[in-house]
């Protein structure tokens, strides 16, 4: 049986308030609809065409092939932005799973038995419903005495006793896909907002003696639809919730989940143990046994195993295991850390090399450098890899030591096992095994200080 998806994607959003295309807005670090896109995929459907209008190119640049585009010009309904796929869907059997793109919660699974049901059933049309508290503002799915559908009805069409129905229209439907683009040729838009709506299918469809049923999800969440901030920030938190279980399922101790932010991408490995106020973005990796720190935020890092973190800011860089990080230390993009490196507070690392059991404690700026084994470097140290013009590079070989407040001029290459004095400046090679010294020589005058403004007088 071939399975396609039409995902509805072509509304403006003024609710959101914003520049950004309503459905290119993110929840836990994914766009909404690239969201509904991967749970179709991960369902087994193969042709996805999703129907773009405001924002049309935006939304191409981010899914790229992953999808077909069909464009709606005019926002006309949900009946006619369905339509615009029938040039791409019109004439292929099947089955069609019917979406909108502003609805990040919904799950794979609940996709799968959906279209299972609906084939089950022998139905051209399947209705996906949830029980709703408060009702309110959605459509009702009205069942005879046997649970059949009789029909959909809209709030402010209902009567006061169909009002008090608590199944609800979740918007998401799956059809048979010829008798879907076929009805749609009928649908017309003689009500009072000119549009051509989707639902109408349905009662097409029961008119001509066709089977319509509905499929009652599991949970109300995953139905959620996402109009504006507040419904944007619920959809957060509830994919939070659900992103913080499954790892903690899976062996991972979140200290407060609640206070926990973890981007759908991130894979984490079990006995890793997450402090409260962590931010863990992009397609970060985390390996087991590790420890991040409260108030650390890792952006697209791989961490390996027993790897702690403390209080610090990681972006797009690799760390082996047995390293450690922080407290208020910057990794920055492109940095390689060997194992059991230790990067202490307030150092910031930048596109660069450190190798096994390289140390540096404290007060450091190491920029655009390849560092070798067990060196270390003292508090102060700086590698100036920028002439106000380009950004140059500099090597340190292993067992270096590099004393406090040293200035590395990039480019230099400093030798296996050479010394830097402390308080140098170092702007030629040093060789292997050298001691470098380049600062000014010190000069004691007696009795000096007593000449001075400030001296105690007796």
């Amino acid at each position: 049986m071939n399975k396609f998806a039409i995902i509805l994607a072509a509304g403006k959003g003024t609710r959101m308030k914003s520049s950004l295309y309503k459905v290119l807005h993110h929840v836990c670090g994914k766009a909404m609809v690239e969201h509904v896109v991967s749970q179709v995929e991960k369902s087994g459907v193969k042709e996805i065409v999703t129907i773009v209008g405001h924002g049309a190119n935006d939304v191409k640049d981010l899914m790229k092939d992953r999808c077909v585009y069909a464009l709606q010009e005019e926002q006309l309904g949900t009946g006619h932005a369905v339509k615009q796929a029938k040039s791409f869907l019109g004439d292929k059997d099947g089955i069609t799973i019917v979406l909108c793109g502003d609805t990040p919660l919904i799950q794979a699974e609940t996709i799968e038995k959906a279209m299972a049901y609906h084939l089950e059933k022998q139905a051209k049309a399947t209705i996906l419903t949830a029980i709703a508290d408060d009702p309110t503002g959605y459509g009702r799915v009205i069942r005879d005495g046997n649970g059949h559908v009789l029909k959909n009805v809209e709030h402010k069409d209902a009567t006061e006793e169909e009002r008090l129905i608590k199944e609800i229209n979740t918007g998401t439907y799956v059809f048979d896909n010829r008798a879907l683009f076929e009805a749609l040729e009928y649908v017309n838009n003689d009500n009072a907002q000119g549009e051509y709506y989707l639902p109408d299918v349905l009662e097409i469809l029961q008119n001509n003696q066709e089977i319509v049923t509905a499929y009652q999800m599991d949970s109300l969440e995953e139905s959620l639809g996402v109009n504006d901030r507040v419904a944007l920030q619920q959809a957060n938190v509830l994919m939070r919730k659900r992103i913080n279980e499954q790892h903690m399922r899976n062996g991972v101790t979140l200290i407060d989940a609640n206070a926990t932010y973890i981007d759908s991408d991130v894979q984490i490995d079990s006995d890793t143990i997450i402090e409260p106020n962590v931010y863990l973005k992009g397609k970060t990796v985390i390996g087991q046994n590790c420890f991040i720190g409260m108030n650390s935020e890792l952006v697209d890092m791989t961490l390996e195993n027993h790897i702690t973190v403390k209080s610090s800011c990681l972006e797009k860089s690799y760390i082996h295991s047995f390293s450690d990080i922080g407290p208020m230390a910057h990794i920055r993009p492109n940095t390689i850390l060997h194992e059991r490196v230790h990067v202490g507070n307030f150092v910031e690392v930048k596109n660069t090399m450190i190798g096994n059991d390289t140390k540096m404690g404290h007060l450091t700026y190491v920029g655009d450098a390849t560092l070798g084994e067990r060196i270390n470097v003292g508090c102060g140290t700086v590698v100036v890899n920028y002439d106000g013009k380009n950004k140059h590079h500099s090597t340190i070989g292993h067992d270096s030591f590099i004393g406090c407040n040293a200035n590395i001029i990039s480019p230099v290459t400093i030798g296996d096992g050479a010394f830097i004095a402390a308080g140098s400046t170092i702007t030629k090679d040093v060789p292997d095994n050298a001691l470098a010294i380049a600062r000014g020589k010190q000069e004691n005058k007696k009795d000096y200080a007593t000449k001075l403004p400030y001296a105690k007088k007796d």
